[in-house]
Order: C-alpha cells, then structure tokens, then sequence
C-alpha cells in the first residue's frame, strides 16, 4: 500500500490541502452572514480557491521587509565597532561582520515564520491543482509577490551598498534584483533543509573568511550570504571617505551621535528614504 501510494504521489504530486479549515469557522471568525457567503461561494471548494489566490498574492509582501528586520542590527553592529569604520583596512570587516549578523537575524525572521511555511508550500504545489485556472492562476499570484519582494530586498541592498561605498562589480552586468534572487533562494534553502534538520539553525563554523583578522562563528546561511556578496560587490572608487562621510553615514543608520559611555545614544528605525551613496 506505501509502495503503491508514493508511485501515485511521484506521478500527481503532492496538493495543497486546506481541508483543516472548517467553512461554517471561518464564517463565524469573519461576522458575516450565512446567506450571504453562500451566494458568493455555493461550495466550500469555490471558496478555498479564492483562498489560496490570496494567499499567493499576499503572503510574501505582508511577511517580511528586509530593511525593517535587518536595520536595528546593522545598528548594533556599527555601533559596536565605530573604530572599524574609519580605517580603510578595517572596513570591509566592518561589512562582512554586518553580513554574518544579519544573515542569522533574517534566517530566524524567515525560519519561525507560519506565512513563510505558507508561501513556500504554495511555490512546492500549486503545479499538483488539477484545475487549471486556478493553477494559473496561483502561478500569476506568486509571480507578482516574488517580483514584489525581490524588488523590496534589491533596494533595501542597494540603499545599504551605497551608504557604506560599495558597488555593483561592473564586469558582471548584474542588477542588485540578481542579487537579491540569488541570496533569497539561498536563504530559502537553508530554511527548508532546517524545517527536517532543526540543528542547520544552530549550527556554527568557527573560521576566518575573506580575508577576516580574526575567526568567528559563522551560520552557514551567513557565509552563503557573505560569498554571494563577494561575488557581486566591490569598493567604490569613486567615493572618498573622511570624518564628514562616516559622521553622515552614522546619522543615515539614525545615529546622531556615537555611543557615551553608558552605551546610550540616539536612533531611529529605517534607513533613508533617498539615495545613501549622497552621503
């Protein structure tokens, strides 16, 4: 019986199931009439397909801002490591330490998310739904929420890429969308392998990478990250950086002053609006 259910299941796919769902629930949950949702959906089934082009169509874009997780502890990192800022030696460490803390902040933010779980098992089956209107339908819905989120970390690095003199390396004719593409799928993977191997969360390597001074403990989705960025960026020569620069890009990361002694300063939430590389 296994045998033979897994040969069907390798031919058809797995499908997406809502029947945990209880219609007469969700009915109640919404505070509408009974009379009503039955002359919109007549069948259960109408409804659950309507319901599962809203959740392609929005479960990317209301589950996670990149800037909004990452900026507090792009915050923390510079301020720990200001002196890092100004000598030019010590700035690409400054940048790859970034890297190895962001990268675990966004892969817990993805990994404990139940919206996430939803929109990658959507991208796993909708292929199985056997109506296709629907199939085309949800196709249609992940691709406009794909596009919309990539096009949302693309800017949010490319913001990020500027303020601290980097560049994208001009030889690959590359966008920072490829960029984005690129290390979102990779993140995506260490979150799927993590859902069956839970210990790919906590799992650490202690080395020197990139040339680094000293080893840390790097999470392996952050030193995919930080390979895939080495691959894209480069210094920029054209921007020369003195006291003014880094006191801008300081209050660019809503630091208007550096940290007193009691560790206390001034800080805000989002990076700016404009374009950072003015700084």
């Amino acid at each position: 019986m296994l045998d033979a259910a897994v040969a069907m299941v390798n031919e058809t796919g797995l499908t997406v199931s809502l029947d945990h769902l209880s219609f007469e629930d969700v009915i109640r949950d919404a505070r509408v009439s009974r009379s009503t949702v039955y002359r919109r959906w007549p069948y259960k089934d109408l409804f659950l397909g309507d319901l599962l082009r809203e959740l392609a169509g929005a479960a990317t874009p209301a589950v996670i801002s990149s800037e909004e997780t990452s900026v507090p502890e792009i915050r923390q990192v510079v301020l720990e490591h200001v002196d890092w800022l100004r000598p030019p030696d010590r700035r690409p460490e400054l940048i790859l330490e970034l890297i190895r803390r962001v990268a675990v902040t966004e892969f817990e933010t993805m990994h404990r998310s139940t919206e996430w779980r939803t929109y990658l098992a959507l991208h796993a089956t909708y292929l199985s739904i056997a109506d296709e209107d629907l199939r085309r339908d949800l196709r249609e819905g992940l691709a406009r929420s794909e596009r919309d989120f990539v096009s949302r970390i693309a800017q949010a690095w490319q913001r990020l890429v500027a303020l601290f003199g980097y560049r994208l390396r001009p030889q690959l004719g590359a966008t920072y969308e490829d960029f984005a593409s690129m290390a979102s799928a990779d993140l995506r993977g260490h979150v799927i392998l993590s859902l069956a191997d839970p210990d790919i969360g906590s799992r650490r390597l202690h080395v020197r990478p990139f040339g680094a001074s000293q080893e840390a403990d790097w999470s392996p989705p952050g030193l995919a990250l930080a390979s895939i960025a080495q691959v894209f960026f480069e210094p920029d020569p054209e921007v020369r950086w003195g006291e003014e620069r880094c006191t801008a890009l300081l209050q660019a990361l809503g630091v208007s002053d550096p940290p007193d002694e009691s560790g206390d300063q001034q800080s805000g939430d989002t990076l700016p609006e404009g374009d950072a590389g003015d700084a």
